[in-house]
């Protein structure tokens, strides 16, 4: 393993990736579109409830419930990417179902906050143009603007 407990794991901007074999990066890049289409089928099947939840509290509180859905689903997204990935698992369910991992360049795990952050810069770099994520397609590990942006790697899980 190359994370080393005890020593200084203060990541930095745009850190070299780890001397990982080929065979950590292979078939990343079509797992991680397989694991973004499933965490968002969990992400969706969570904020329904919750969404209707917000909607018949809105009678009641006279409306004022209402305020919160346009942020509902972005809002358990973080949330959900933030628990999930700074996790045992160091993945989403998604990423777990397709053996994806999500680390440090330095092998440390991903805490909370840089892990929410990750998933905004993912959603951000969605919305302004789907072409950014074609940077995957030149850089080594296959890594996205993003990834690289939150000194991130994903890695096949070793098993």
């Amino acid at each position: 393993m190359y994370y080393e407990p005890g020593r200084d794991q203060t990541p930095d901007l745009f850190q070299p990736l780890p001397d990982l074999p080929e065979a950590a990066f292979e078939g990343v890049r079509t797992r991680r579109i397989l694991a973004i289409g499933i965490d968002l089928v969990f992400i969706t099947l969570m904020t329904i409830p919750l969404g209707f939840l917000l909607i018949f509290m809105g009678f009641p509180t006279l409306g004022l419930t209402w305020l919160f859905l346009p942020v509902l689903y972005p809002l358990i997204a973080l949330i959900y990417n933030g628990l999930s990935i700074s996790g045992p698992r160091r993945a989403t369910p998604g990423m777990y179902l397709m053996d994806l991992e999500m680390r440090l360049t330095n092998g440390a795990p991903v805490p909370f906050l840089l892990a929410a952050i990750h998933a905004v810069l993912y959603y951000v770099s969605w919305i302004l143009t789907p072409f950014i994520l074609a940077v995957s397609l030149f850089t080594r590990g296959k890594r996205c603007l993003h990834d690289i942006l939150s000194n991130i790697v994903i890695i096949r899980r070793p098993i």
